[in-house]
């Protein structure tokens, strides 16, 4: 199996690393300047400069001539300096609530993930081949960093508590009156042998794989089998049997080889990349329908996806107003009138 490059696994940010080290690199050098400070924090003339510059070098990537792009990005001034100061707020929130254990944890987990599916076994080779692609380890790992910062933020502070927030009897109010869209999925169950690779020949694993299926569809008994054979499963988290699993939220690395396997059936091996092989026997089918089905999971979500624009927009609001910020008065017009427009909305509706 050809492992797809590192520039092709880091494509997600490779631009916003690159084109911040390109500023950094060709900027003519600046007296700096706060624009904004944000309780202890600030916003720099040069940060500005910075993200400006990422964002006009990706629309000429993208077609803009450097002009346009320049004109049209001028216009958001201030929408970009507002989003900025929003940012500094929500990394600041980060550490009130104590997140870096968290922050630092699923930045290796997404680090590892990159040396599982390139097949490169230590941090130090993996920084040595972004470096041998240009791309700098720590600036990159500062800007997923802020990514992941922003993320756990507003899972933990906006995303988890409005998901909780309705009461069952509202879910279920809004399930009644909204029961066209909750209707019945095609769900699967299955059974689960695992073969982990860890500690293992990968060929010998796959042979193994091979021999179990032969044996399964010969008719020996799956449950003794599973049990002499089985590492703790990954697609049923260690339980051997998962129940009604939603065929369209499954992967495709699964959810393909599944396809066509009637019930009692079993899958060809189906090998997870750096982890091990998976057989699966199709214990139940269940076809999608037009029926309504009450799942207060599916409801909860459905409700949250419609809440959290404004729900969003309040957790923000709320983080300026008790923070202390304060705008240098060259762009104050700019910047002003678009970071408290939510504020002066609320006050314009209460009076």
């Amino acid at each position: 199996m050809n492992k797809p490059s590192i520039a092709a696994l880091l494509a997600v940010v490779v631009f916003a690393f690159t084109a911040s080290a390109s500023a950094q690199e060709t900027e003519i050098r600046v007296v700096d300047e706060v624009i904004a400070q944000v309780n202890e924090g600030v916003i720099t003339l040069s940060r500005v400069k910075r993200e400006m510059k990422a964002i006009i070098d990706q629309e000429v990537s993208e077609g803009k001539s450097r002009e346009e792009a320049e004109r049209l990005l001028e216009e958001k001034k201030g929408e970009l300096i507002a989003n900025l100061i929003n940012e500094e707020l929500v990394l600041q929130r980060a550490k009130e609530i104590k997140l870096d254990s968290e922050i630092d944890a699923t930045l290796n987990r997404r680090l590892l993930e990159i040396m599982q599916n390139a097949n490169i076994k230590t941090l130090e080779a993996l920084y040595q081949e972004m470096e041998r692609q240009g791309i700098n380890p720590q600036e990159m790992r500062d800007v997923w960093r802020r990514q992941i910062t922003r993320d756990l933020v507003i899972q933990q502070e906006v995303q988890r508590a409005e998901y909780w927030r309705p009461t069952n009897s509202e879910v279920r109010t809004y399930y009644e009156a909204n029961k066209q869209r909750f209707t019945k999925p095609e769900t699967v169950s299955v059974s689960e042998i695992f073969l982990s690779f860890a500690g293992r020949n990968e060929g010998v694993v796959r042979e193994n794989a091979k021999q179990l299926l032969t044996r399964l569809r010969a008719g020996e008994d799956f449950a003794k089998l599973q049990k002499e054979n089985s590492d703790p499963g990954q697609l049923t988290q260690g339980q051997g049997k998962a129940e009604r699993l939603v065929v369209a939220d499954l992967v495709e690395v699964i959810s393909k080889p599944l396809a066509g396997v009637k019930v009692g059936g079993f899958t060809e091996p189906i090998e997870i990349d750096q982890l091990g092989i998976i057989l699966l026997r199709v214990d139940a089918r269940e076809a999608a329908s037009s029926e309504s089905e009450f799942n207060e999971n599916a409801v909860r979500s459905a409700m949250l996806q419609a809440r959290f624009p404004e729900a969003q927009k309040a957790y923000m609001s709320n983080l300026r107003k008790d923070a202390y910020i304060k705008l240098n008065e060259e762009y104050r017009p700019l910047v002003a009138p678009l970071l408290f427009a939510e504020e002066r909305n609320e006050k314009a509706t209460k009076n």
